[in-house]
């Protein structure tokens, strides 16, 4: 099993995912810089937090537009796994992998705080080591965190179960004051249609550890390495990559 975390300018979350799912999680996992490309198979691409481009145009919209972001496109419409974290869920949100937007927070300044996530979906490739309700505590770092979408995206996640975690209070209660950035419904996670795509703004990252305060976030990892030690490898060919 072989994991990449792909690198642009600007990433700063890239070592930090690496280490926990190499160190904490014994995952062979590769740094793949952007302009290198995908130049062997994975079983999974995670595009990590950080400020792409220094978030010039909006958040994630120049990496979206990069040469790997083409071949993570064929990754995951082959059915690989793609997890990207805070700006790595705005570029995957840019690329189309998801829908809606991650937009200026409601008040337009950054934030960086420990939030509580309730598990919306426990039977998704990312989180099916929680339980459905369960209450995380995991932090957030963004300025343009805040999730829209047109009201018909919206009620289609709802229906097909693809909010994987919303913003809520300690007890699990999704009200505005436990809403940080002011996302549509607490969204703070969504997954793609198939299901093997999450893009989120909390960073499990940050929380995969006791030593960081909390390791609530270290399931994400572990429920990507079960699904994938269950369903198989997934790999691309060289040849799958091609344009």
């Amino acid at each position: 099993m072989r994991f990449a975390v792909v690198q642009f300018g600007g990433s700063n979350c890239d070592r930090d995912t690496r280490h926990v799912l190499s160190d904490v999680c014994g995952v062979d996992t590769d740094l793949v810089w952007y302009k290198n490309g995908l130049s062997r198979s994975y079983d999974a691409v995670v595009l990590p937090g950080g400020f792409s481009y220094g978030d010039y145009l909006r958040a994630g919209a120049i990496a979206a537009r990069t040469q790997v972001m083409k071949e993570i496109l064929r990754h995951a419409k082959s059915g690989g796994l793609v997890l990207g974290i805070c700006n790595g869920a705005q570029i995957g949100s840019e690329a189309g992998l998801v829908d809606g937007t991650f937009t200026l927070n409601a008040y337009p300044k950054f934030i960086s705080r420990h939030v509580h996530l309730r598990v919306e979906n426990a039977d998704s490739p990312f989180t099916a080591l929680y339980r459905e309700g369960e209450v995380i505590r995991v932090p957030i770092a963004h300025k343009e965190g805040r999730y829209v979408a047109p009201e018909e995206t919206l009620g289609r996640l709802n229906r097909e179960g693809r909010v994987a975690f919303r913003f809520c209070d300690e007890y699990g209660n999704t009200t505005p004051e436990s809403n940080p950035n002011g996302s549509a419904e607490n969204i703070a996670g969504i997954l793609s249609e198939r299901g093997n795509v999450l893009a989120m703004m909390p960073h499990p990252e940050r929380a995969s550890e006791p030593v960081l305060g909390s390791a609530d976030g270290i399931k994400i990892f572990k429920s990507m390495i079960t699904y994938i030690e269950e369903h198989g490898h997934r790999r691309m060919t060289h040849q799958e990559f091609l344009p």
